[in-house]
């Protein structure tokens, strides 16, 4: 059996590529481990400073194999179980692991993305996405709720009347629908490429400023007023006459590219 989730580094820019075509990339217990594995390697690799995330075939993710579960509570159990390292469950952590990445990852969206996998796009930051592509909060269909870090997702993105109204009819939208609800970023005729190129030009800028961007938007919202703006504070503190800052600087002033080292 090939790779569920494949993961390529080039020039600072990861692509990760879930590789299931035949069933529209649907969950799997190895596309939970895949997903999490690669998240965790990407994690550890001071090097990447974007990441594109994307399916392979007709659709980003169709949402959960039922089929790959069945028979087998252990496997179920295994969804639901927690370790120390992250807050989330295996489940909850397909998704939330883009968030756990400390550099922005784009989702690129084409095809369906159904229960799932819609949580899965949710947690990156940026989602480029097809005109026709497909969303659908789809659990009610099946007599569940979204369980798969949701909460800390679509929340922060769309009002609570708009998340109740998608989370209890389960309705289908297209990708323009998403974007005018807030669900995704942009429309695109080749969200790949555009992430892609996106990612590229992120990776030109300050690996450290990059970090400390997406901790601040991150965690900010579901900080008190003042905590949150400490937390600005600091981290600029922390970038203010660093190498990588003052090189940032230096390259301004002397209109040259910059050459920024990666963290330790």
């Amino acid at each position: 059996m090939s790779e569920r989730v494949q993961l390529t580094i080039d020039n600072h820019v990861a692509t990760v590529r879930m590789s299931r075509p035949e069933k529209r990339n649907a969950l799997d217990p190895d596309m939970f481990d895949g997903l999490i594995r690669m998240g965790k390697r990407i994690i550890a690799d001071k090097s990447v400073r974007a990441v594109v995330l994307h399916g392979e075939g007709k659709a980003f993710c169709a949402g959960l194999d039922f089929g790959s579960f069945l028979g087998s509570p252990e496997l179920m159990q295994k969804l639901l179980s927690r370790g120390d390292e992250s807050p989330a469950n295996v489940a909850q952590r397909a998704g939330w692991v883009w968030q756990e990445v400390q550099v922005p990852v784009i989702a690129a969206v084409h095809g369906f993305a159904f229960g799932g996998g819609l949580q899965i796009a949710l947690g990156a930051d940026l989602r480029y996405v097809t005109a026709d592509s497909q969303f659908s909060v789809m659990e009610i269909k099946w007599g569940l709720i979204p369980d798969m870090s949701i909460t800390q997702t679509m929340l922060k993105l769309v009002p609570l009347d708009v998340a109740k109204e998608l989370t209890f009819t389960g309705r289908i939208i297209s990708g323009i629908e998403a974007v005018e609800l807030g669900l995704a970023t942009k429309v695109s005729e080749d969200p790949l490429a555009d992430a892609l190129e996106t990612a590229k030009l992120i990776a030109t800028k300050s690996p450290h400023a990059i970090r400390a961007g997406k901790a601040l938007l991150r965690d900010a919202p579901g900080m008190s007023r003042a905590d949150a703006l400490k937390l600005e504070t600091a981290l600029q503190v922390s970038l203010l006459g660093s190498p990588n800052q003052t090189e940032a600087v230096q390259a301004n002033m002397m209109k040259r590219a910059p050459s920024f080292k990666d963290p330790e």
